[in-house]
């Protein structure tokens, strides 16, 4: 199991975000609020598929830690994104739009 570090681009309270390279997740350190994935198309392509914070955790922007965590490891691995779980591709993505680079398209499926 690999870590990563705290999401970028926050401040010094953002949450540690471990890389469990195993499960195919992110996740918080007690690990109750993660973000799943799936690896496709020979390695080239990171499908995240899920994202879940319980109830007790929500509101504190740990899904946006975790969606940055995931994004900066696939920017940071090559990998062409595709956004499953719709947290991310109806709330993460349209509220930072810098990221949509890393999307799959058949533009980049033809170049792999």
């Amino acid at each position: 199991m690999a870590s990563t570090n705290p999401a970028a681009g926050s401040g010094t309270d953002a949450p540690k975000i471990i890389w469990n390279q195993a499960q195919r997740r992110f996740e918080t350190e007690d690990k109750k609020a993660y973000l799943q994935y799936l690896i496709k198309n020979g390695g080239k392509v990171m499908d995240m598929i899920h994202t879940f914070v319980p109830s007790s955790k929500r509101g504190l922007g740990l899904a946006s830690h975790l969606c940055l965590a995931a994004f900066n490891h696939a920017d940071a691995h090559s990998l062409s994104v595709i956004p499953s779980c719709s947290y991310i591709s109806d709330t993460f993505l349209p509220r930072n739009p810098t990221w949509n680079y890393l999307l799959y398209s058949e533009e980049k499926k033809s170049n792999l």
